[in-house]
């Protein structure tokens, strides 16, 4: 369906002067007579149309006929299985029932969580799908962002509604703001309410104590309980146990636990709690319905909440499980000075899991650990909790700490005030690492090759060569040349490569070992020459022979590690251990891939070992800057034989206490340096604390006040904070933070600027601003989307205490709101789409059985047209701007030039002579051929007689035969323009005029040749 449109229709107006242009035409143009000056005007006319056509602006518009449909369903963790399956099996049969096939009607299908996807695109099909495949973020429902994704995904040339399946309890965006653009766009919305089944459903809502309580000071602990009926249920008790559990870094203690009887609504329980130890602690209360039946969802059955007993100054070193002891001295004469140190080492079960165990330690101390025992997420923690929550971060020397140990490229190195990396290579012999991967038969064996791969080369240093060796249709490197360093820029090209890696099943081990043999003979000066090897086992064994790979790389001193996996069978290899065993490597057997980047860490350190600068009999460090860490000490310090080379960052911030004269014409000796580090502080040794470099300085006196005043000086202030208190409430997906400030006298204290910083539970700073907004009484908020505890540090200004506190969001809100938001469905579907109706709610009565449901909801088409057509338009005014400007040159034409018809009808009496075959009749013929022959014997005359009378007659002679042939001539000629004129002749009669023509010409030829003999004697006599 076609239908012609005007953007500027009210140029149409001038169409009303058309009159007056014929008015006009008709008086100049009367000259042309009555046919041309028609015609004319008619051209004139059609000028005209077409070029008020054009100024407004023509359209030619097509009109479609065609609707599309996308159903929206909400796969958020308020939506059970049952409820999902549910509203597949109705947009399933809506779609087979209601869709118009002979209109060509689409259907689309579009999950969403948090975020939406799409699960089916709009296609002119039946679509049927079993089960949603589709994965998206349950935690939250993001209403407003599925219907913009359905806005966008429409096709242009259809009309279009969306259904909405949903419960319509939304925690992210604003559906009815995004409702009014869809209306706006002509998108008509139908909604189809989510029902909650459930006969009852227990909630523990918050945990509300002090935020900072005194240290045997009694307080209470109130825990909200809420019990909510399903849509359509008899609210009934629900009978269980709640349990309230107190946790520290290191202990976990059940202060309550009691049978209850939680009656329909709203409870508040209180218990008296009292501490008396300092530390940070994390209140849990839990509920234990006695039937799981009673209870639809355990997720929202606890909840959690933070205070802080403050007390002295407390440390926590975490030392290497491996080496445990090696730093039991300097634990004993710290806690001789006072102070209070907790020592743990860096097993899984011993090492913090989240940001809150970290709290009760004002500073902490990495006791020579290397990178592989911690996870990305604890380095993160480590940094966060200095850089945002004020706490201090010193890192003690070895041969496991700083680049030797790994850290290399992590965010602890960035809070550091020196790099791990040396860039002088005088001063840090270079190494050459080499990296085999066959892994790809593991599970995700891709993925696990690209992540170690990455960590092994994260670890390497400026001045270090790495290569990769992986099978492309053959063994090839990564990356050219093979050995490449890893400085220049050139990590970031690797990394890079990585992520384009794709290995394939390598057959054998000796060519790929030849290839790094080679490599490595270019490096004759690396002093760590290493290769790791990951494999199944499966490629044939390397020539083990001295002429052989094996041979030749163990003269070379390359040392290979294998690490085993499992993918034909149990992991475990004989060729890969005997490799390993010949050329000084390890050999690992793997269970779990998790494991692999721990291994290609440590591995990778290997090469990073030249780091270490050692040298007998010692030297002794030097004070370069007086620093209260090192404040009288004004002796020489005792030798030391070794430490870790570092290199300060060129930053005026940081401060270098210690330097070692050796080695000499560089500024990698730094031994002690320290800077700030956001609200923290964090301070660098790079020598040990006694174990084996720095042995002599066991028995100096100086030492218990050196390590004491350097932990002191890293940690977080303590103390009495003053008259502060700090209260945290959750609404609406935000945490809104009160404090109220007393001062001595008990009277508000105004006009403080109050410092604040809250790590979320993804470790990212959250922004926070507190404002005044009455007597001592200061207010802030924050967005809290996600689950998890967010920490917060205020700082009440100079000379006070930092107050700490936190927030725990237990569960999702999907979770809070357990009935369906019908107010927001039904403001949704009431929206009117432009030049349509409003859509409507489609539900059914809620005692209806399942089968029964569903067919009440197809009652309701939700493929009726009601809405705008969709029409596609296309500018056709510079069409008609052209024609405009064609027609009038013919109008000037038609007036300027005169055209005669008259060779028209000769034309078609030539053409009807052609199509009645009378041209070729044979008498005619005939007749043409005696005229021919005629004249051709009066040529022959002439020519004969005036052979015969041999001499030139005069010019004034009245027989001349000249000029009796210019009047044949003549004749001839006026015979054919007599035979042109005659135009209403047939071809028959044509030709007879013609014949009759030439015979009087003849005879009056002959008539003169006889006068003429008589002529000639009456002149001779």
């Amino acid at each position: 369906m076609f239908e012609i449109a005007f953007d500027s229709p009210w140029y149409l107006a001038l169409l009303t002067i058309l009159p007056l242009v014929w008015w006009f035409s008709f008086s100049s143009l009367a000259g042309l007579g009555q046919v041309r000056r028609a015609v004319a005007i008619g051209v004139r006319s059609l000028v005209f149309v077409l070029l008020v056509l054009a100024l407004a602006e023509t359209q030619w518009v097509r009109v479609s006929q065609r609707l599309t449909v996308l159903y929206l369903l909400d796969q958020s963790l308020s939506v059970s299985q049952q409820q999902s399956d549910a509203m597949v099996k109705y947009v399933n049969r809506a779609i087979s029932r209601q869709r118009d096939r002979a209109r060509q009607d689409r259907a689309g299908v579009i999950v969403f969580g948090r975020e939406a996807a799409i699960e089916i695109p709009p296609l002119d099909e039946d679509q049927q799908m079993p089960r949603v495949e589709t994965t998206v973020d349950r935690e939250h429902t993001n209403l407003a962002g599925a219907m913009k994704l359905a806005q966008a995904s429409f096709p242009h040339d259809t009309a279009k509604r969306i259904v909405i399946i949903t419960d319509g309890n939304q925690n992210v965006g604003d559906a009815i703001e995004q409702a009014r653009a869809l209306a706006e766009a002509g998108i008509g919305i139908d909604v189809v309410p989510i029902r909650s089944s459930a006969e009852s459903e227990v909630a523990v809502e918050k945990v509300i104590i002090p935020s900072d309580v005194r240290r045997g000071q009694p307080f209470d602990l109130h825990a909200v309980l809420s019990n909510s009926a399903g849509e359509g249920q008899q609210p009934a008790p629900v009978e269980g146990r709640l349990q309230i559990i107190r946790k520290t870094s290191n202990r976990e203690q059940t202060i309550s636990d009691q049978e209850i009887k939680l009656e329909p609504g709203k409870r508040v329980f209180k218990i008296r709690e009292e501490i008396e130890q300092p530390d940070f602690y994390t209140y849990e209360a839990r509920f234990v319905p006695r039937d799981a039946g009673h209870d639809t969802f355990q997720q929202n059955n606890q909840a959690t909440s933070f205070t802080h007993v403050r007390g002295s100054g407390q440390v926590l070193l975490l030392e290497d499980f491996e080496h445990r002891g090696d730093f039991d001295l300097m634990v004993e004469r710290l806690r001789a000075m006072n102070l209070e140190v907790t020592v743990r080492g860096t097993r899984p079960e011993e090492l913090f899991t989240d940001l809150a165990q970290l709290q009760p330690f004002d500073t902490v101390l990495l006791a020579n650990v290397p990178r592989e025992q911690f996870s990305d997420e604890q380095v993160e923690m480590l940094v966060r909790n200095t850089q945002s929550m004020g706490s201090g971060l010193v890192m003690l020397g070895g041969e496991n700490s700083y680049g030797a140990g790994g850290w290399t490229n992590t965010p602890l190195e960035e809070a550091m005030p020196v790099d791990f990396q040396i860039k002088n290579a005088k001063v840090a012999p270079v190494g050459a690492l080499t990296m085999i991967m066959h892994a790809s038969e593991l599970p995700e064996g891709n993925h696990w090759q690209k992540v170690i791969a990455r960590e092994a080369l994260k670890a390497l240093g400026e001045q270090d060569y790495c290569g990769l060796i992986h099978w492309q249709m053959r063994e090839d490197w990564l990356w050219y040349p093979g050995l490449l360093k890893v400085g220049g820029g050139n990590r970031d090209r690797m990394l890079a490569r990585l992520e384009r890696m794709t290995p394939g099943d390598m057959p054998d081990f000796e060519s790929s070992m030849v290839m790094a043999r080679n490599e490595f003979a270019k490096l004759p000066d690396a002093a760590v020459k290493h290769m790791i090897l990951i494999s199944d086992g499966d490629p044939s064994p390397p020539n083990y022979g001295p002429n052989g790979a094996i041979g030749t790389l163990k003269k070379m001193g390359v040392k290979i590690t294998t690490v085993a996996i499992g993918t034909h069978g149990p992991p475990g290899s004989t060729p890969l251990q005997n490799i390993a065993d010949r050329t000084g490597g390890k050999y690992y057997v793997v269970k779990d891939a998790k494991t692999l980047p721990r291994i290609y860490q440590k591995e990778a350190r290997r090469v990073a070992r030249p780091l270490v600068f050692e040298r007998q009999p010692g030297f002794q460090p030097q004070i370069k800057f007086p620093h209260e860490m090192i404040q009288g000490i004004d002796e020489q310090l005792p030798p030391i034989t070794g430490f870790v080379l570092t290199n300060p960052k060129k930053n005026p911030l940081v401060e270098i206490s210690l330097v070692s004269p050796l080695p000499t014409g560089t500024d990698d000796n730094t031994i002690l340096a320290s800077w700030t580090y956001g609200l923290g502080r964090t301070a660098v040794f790079t020598t040990d604390a006694g174990k084996r470099w720095a042995t002599s300085w066991t028995g100096w006196q100086g030492y218990d006040k050196l390590f004491s005043q350097v932990v002191r000086w890293s940690m977080r202030p303590t103390g009495e904070s003053g008259k502060f208190t700090v209260s945290t409430d959750v609404q609406d997906g935000k945490v809104k933070v009160v404090v109220t400030v007393l001062d001595k006298n008990d009277e508000f204290l105004n006009f403080l600027n109050l410092g604040s910083t809250v790590v979320g539970p993804d470790m990212k700073p959250i922004d926070l601003e507190i404002k005044q907004t009455a007597p001592g009484r200061y207010i802030g908020e924050f967005d809290a989307k996600k689950t998890g505890s967010y920490l917060l540090l205020i700082s009440p200004g100079p000379g006070r205490t930092p107050i700490r506190t936190g927030v725990s969001i237990p569960y999702s809100d999907e979770f809070r709101e357990r009935q369906t938001n019908e107010a927001l469905l039904a403001s949704i579907a009431a929206t009117i789409p432009r030049q349509g109706k409003a859509g409507q709610v489609i539900d059914a009565p809620k005692n209806l059985a399942p089968a029964e449901r569903l067919t009440k909801l197809l009652e309701t088409n939700t493929f009726r047209h009601d809405l705008q057509r969709a029409t596609s338009s296309q500018a056709v005014w510079h069409l008609l701007a052209l024609s405009a400007s064609c027609l009038f040159f013919f109008d000037v034409f038609v007036r300027r030039v005169t055209v005669s018809f008259d060779w028209l009808p000769l034309l078609a009496a030539r053409i009807g002579d052609r199509v009645l075959g009378r041209e070729g009749r044979p008498d005619v013929v005939a007749t043409m051929e005696r005229l021919r022959s005629s004249k051709a014997a009066v040529s022959d005359q002439l020519e004969q007689k005036r052979a015969a009378l041999r001499f030139e007659p005069a010019p004034d002679a009245p027989g001349d035969v000249t000029s009796l042939k210019e009047e044949l001539a003549d004749s001839v000629a006026a015979a054919a323009r007599t035979a042109k004129k005659t135009t209403s002749l047939t071809s028959e009669q044509e030709q007879e005029v013609y014949t009759a023509r030439l015979l009087k010409a003849k005879k009056k030829v002959q008539a003169e040749m006889k006068k003429e003999p008589s002529q000639q004697e009456n002149e001779n006599n």
